[in-house]
């Protein structure tokens, strides 16, 4: 026989404990929505790992016109498409939770993802145009960065989302390590483009100059955002890179005046050499990914353990929900926004009720500090990335050389690049895409 509802009074309803109680579990909501996006986020970055190397065999195929190593490296690719392969399955997987519990701040998440999709989709279809020589290396590493574009989009969203500063900070870490990586596989494209080609030409030495600085901006910023163990860790792989390898090829191309000669065979060892750089990013990049899951698994257990102890104390005493006429301290207490910042929510049963709002209160003023922080520089990127995509549109440009045009603007009017972004965003009417 089913138990006749508990009948709840107007004091139970409203209690300031009630309260409390629904904003941790809102917290908690909001925190395994992110979790959700953090997984699809590290499903990314090794997908994005995979199609770069997938990226890289497909460029030595593409060039190796005529070689007797042709044979030996088509099957490399093969081998590689079957280790993409894979990955793409789990991404898919991981992007399905997402649709089961959408949320109303979501939707440009969702359509970041909707759009990656498209790209993956037609993965099958660019691998038969590779296989078939149907591209020239630069289309072929345009239609890759144009896949891996797409899924990077989708990392930043899930930053952009984040309303926890503990997630953010390696959120925006992540992004700008796996945006500096791409760059740096774009320059390994270019410069084995360069080499190939036997005669150094000007566009293609400013656009590797442009993709070099832009990955130095990049892991710059990753450096800023990264944790001291991360750090440690970066140091360490950095270390094992050929560097000093890798610079004196940098300054080999970039040295050699316009129409200046090159030498092919050095093509080979370029590639090899960023390649390596490549791949000592790759453990960084999967500890980040690794500490950002134990990372929303650690908040989530920490909220859900404070709502255990407010349901505790909701049952042991369910006629102090509210403090008493008698022993309500609200007009005697310190106003939170003066209390020193604590290091959790206390939730003994012997703290009064007041005292545990005002201990929720004060630790979200301080996560919303931070908070406020960290989305001014998220803010400014985004801004920044919208007058790029203004100037790529108007005047045919890549993402590197807008950028570079943008800091130049700066430079000359001794303005920030943000402030220059917004006065380039305010002609938007006048800068119609060039067709």
């Amino acid at each position: 026989m089913p138990q006749p509802r508990r009948r709840l009074t107007t004091h139970s309803m409203t209690s300031s404990l009630s309260f409390l109680l629904a904003a941790k579990h809102t917290e908690l909501s909001e925190l395994q929505r992110l979790a959700q996006s953090i997984a699809l986020a590290r499903s990314t970055a090794a997908l994005v790992h995979e199609l770069q190397r997938e990226r890289g065999l497909s460029n030595l195929w593409v060039g190796l016109v005529g070689s007797p190593h042709a044979n030996p490296q088509a099957e490399l690719q093969q081998q590689q498409g079957q280790r993409t392969d894979p990955q793409v399955a789990q991404w898919l997987r991981e992007s399905v939770a997402l649709i089961t519990a959408p949320t109303p701040h979501a939707a440009r998440l969702l359509g970041r993802v909707a759009y990656a999709l498209q790209g993956l989709d037609a993965l099958a279809l660019l691998r038969a145009r590779v296989a078939a020589k149907a591209l020239d290396t630069q289309g072929l590493s345009a239609a890759y960065a144009r896949l891996i574009a797409s899924l990077l989009a989708v990392v930043f969203e899930t930053a952009d989302q984040a309303s926890n500063p503990e997630l953010l900070r390696p959120l925006l870490a992540l992004f700008n390590l796996m945006q500096g990586k791409e760059w740096a596989g774009q320059e390994r494209a270019a410069g084995a483009a360069l080499f190939a080609r036997g005669q150094a030409q000007a566009p293609e030495l400013l656009h590797l100059s442009e993709l070099i600085e832009a990955q130095q901006r990049c892991l710059q910023v990753f450096e800023s955002f990264a944790s001291a163990p991360l750090l440690q860790l970066w140091h360490q792989h950095q270390r094992a890179q050929p560097l000093g390898e890798r610079s004196r090829l940098r300054r080999l191309l970039l040295q050699t005046p316009a129409a200046g000669a090159l030498e092919p065979p050095q093509s080979a060892v370029w590639f090899a050499v960023c390649s390596h750089c490549m791949d000592q990013m790759r453990p960084v990049e999967d500890q980040l990914t690794q500490d950002l899951v134990a990372q929303a698994q650690a908040c989530m257990a920490r909220v859900q353990a404070e709502i255990g102890q407010l349901e505790q104390r909701q049952r042991q005493h369910p006629e102090a929900q509210t403090d008493s006429a008698r022993g309500n301290t609200f007009f005697e207490a310190t106003p939170p926004a003066t209390q020193p910042a604590p290091q959790g929510l206390a939730l003994g049963l012997e703290k009064s009720v007041l005292d545990l709002v005002q201990d929720q209160d004060q630790r979200l003023q301080v996560a919303a500090a931070e908070l406020e922080t960290l989305r001014a520089s998220l803010n400014e990127r985004k801004l920044i990335e919208r007058a790029k995509g203004l100037l790529m549109a108007h005047q045919q440009l890549d993402e590197p050389a807008a950028h570079k045009a943008l800091r130049e603007l700066a430079m000359n009017q001794n303005k920030r690049m943000v402030d220059v972004a917004e006065a380039v965003l305010s002609m938007g009417r006048l800068l119609a895409p060039r067709r």
